[in-house]
């Protein structure tokens, strides 16, 4: 019997899923501890992993990540405080946002948190802060967009010639100037790209890596001393949705920076990454029930209670974030070809819209009233990240870890209540 499979009849047993508690999510703390050293085994001691943690906003997964020792890699104020009520300390910190107020910065510089630049405006702010805080830990550098293209899905493409984010390298005469500010302050000590995530091809973003290690060693050969000792290379690495196979793995990508960017392994630079989906994507699984069946123009309609409200992006954008599902018995058993007659079916969700869908036109197990659907790789940016649509109450999320025959469960989340709903309107 595989992992899953005792997942959900744990679930079941535990009536951590039933009539009542229609969907849930589920985070294994075991593979996520294998992912954190599978990150930190593929790369050599200089790399530092941080997490971006607007993949997964929980504290109580994001203290187990720390635990396994990556950083946080924040884009908000509140991500900041979850971060910090999780226990990172402000020197394993990273802020990101393309809007940081004021505000924001005097928090970072005040509290050693490093950060990155998005623009000129914002470096005028730090410029100010700076002069108040002469002895401030924050190493600081800045985002640079180098301007070399987009992947497949746009909306997670970073490094395009019109981004929102970064300093535009190839604008105008953008490079030298970078130059030149980076020469008139030695606090700037660190730089940063990110290309990209999903549907972005590993060579794209080592090209975008090496683009602003060349800027980094140009810098530095200007100023006659390795003033830059940080490179921030982002995170982004895609994830297979289609099977259970890690592909790319971390490996893959580290043997392709090795040979496209030898110097980020030769232990000259401190390197950063900020991986997210990558980390969790595989280590979470939803679970929900299927309310009821039925046929519409030749098609099998299964109706769950996992939809736009927890799996936003698949149902706005179901090409580009499609995602597998397995059916089980109410008795938490697979349904298999074997054991189900296969039938063309859509999966949909409680939303009112007719694009709530988990899956479409699939041909899948027959599903039949209260039977139960495990949509898998939902561990980042799925039911952490919750969409309001109807008024649905967030989800319960759980922890499972331990061996695969004795496994043990821990509410991490408590589901929100009909008065909780109420409370936030």
């Amino acid at each position: 019997m595989n992992r899953k499979q005792n997942i959900i009849k744990k679930a079941i047993n535990e009536h951590a899923i039933d009539n009542d508690l229609t969907a849930i999510g589920v985070m294994d703390l075991d593979g996520l501890k294998k992912t954190v050293a599978d990150a930190y085994a593929a790369f050599p001691a200089n790399f530092f992993h941080t997490f971006a943690v607007k993949a997964n906003a929980l504290v109580k997964v994001l203290k187990p990540l720390r635990e396994y020792g990556m950083g946080a890699e924040v884009a908000s104020p509140g991500e900041l405080l979850i971060a910090l009520t999780a226990g990172f300390s402000a020197q394993n910190i990273i802020f990101d946002s393309p809007a940081k107020t004021l505000q924001d910065l005097r928090t970072c510089i005040k509290s050693g948190i490093a950060l990155n630049i998005d623009n000129l405006q914002e470096l005028a702010r730090i410029d100010a802060l700076m002069l108040e805080y002469p002895d401030s830990k924050s190493v600081i550098g800045f985002r640079v967009n180098p301007q070399i293209g987009a992947g497949k899905i746009g909306s997670t493409s970073t490094a395009t010639a019109t981004s929102k984010f970064g300093y535009a390298l190839l604008d105008n005469d953008n490079r030298n100037t970078l130059i030149n500010i980076y020469k008139a302050r030695p606090w700037l000590t660190s730089i940063h790209t990110h290309t990209g995530s999903q549907g972005c091809e590993l060579t794209l973003m080592a090209h975008g890596i090496n683009v602003i290690t060349e800027l980094a060693e140009e810098i530095n050969a200007v100023n006659g001393s390795q003033q830059i000792t940080r490179i921030d290379i982002g995170g982004g690495l895609p994830v297979n949705f289609s099977s259970e196979v890690v592909k790319p793995s971390f490996k893959d990508y580290a043997d392709l920076l090795k040979a496209e960017v030898p110097l980020l392994f030769t232990g000259k630079y401190q390197v950063k990454t900020e991986f997210g989906r990558a980390i969790v994507a595989k280590n979470g699984v939803i679970i929900t029930r299927v309310e009821y069946t039925k046929n519409s123009g030749g098609r099998h309609i299964a109706t769950t209670h996992a939809g736009a409200q927890i799996l936003t992006r698949t149902a706005f954008l179901p090409k580009s974030w499609p995602i597998r599902v397995t059916g089980y018995t109410v008795e938490g058993i697979e349904k298999t070809p074997q054991n189900s007659e296969v039938v063309t079916t859509d999966v949909a969700g409680p939303c009112c819209f007719a694009g709530d869908l988990i899956c479409s036109n699939q041909q899948l197990p027959k599903l039949k009233l209260n039977d139960y659907v495990m949509v898998h790789d939902t561990g980042g940016y799925y039911f952490s990240n919750h969409f309001d649509y109807n008024s649905l109450p967030r989800v319960a999320v759980y922890t499972i870890s331990g061996a695969d025959n004795d496994l043990s469960m821990t509410c991490i989340r408590a589901a929100e209540s009909l008065e909780d709903v109420l409370n936030k309107m």
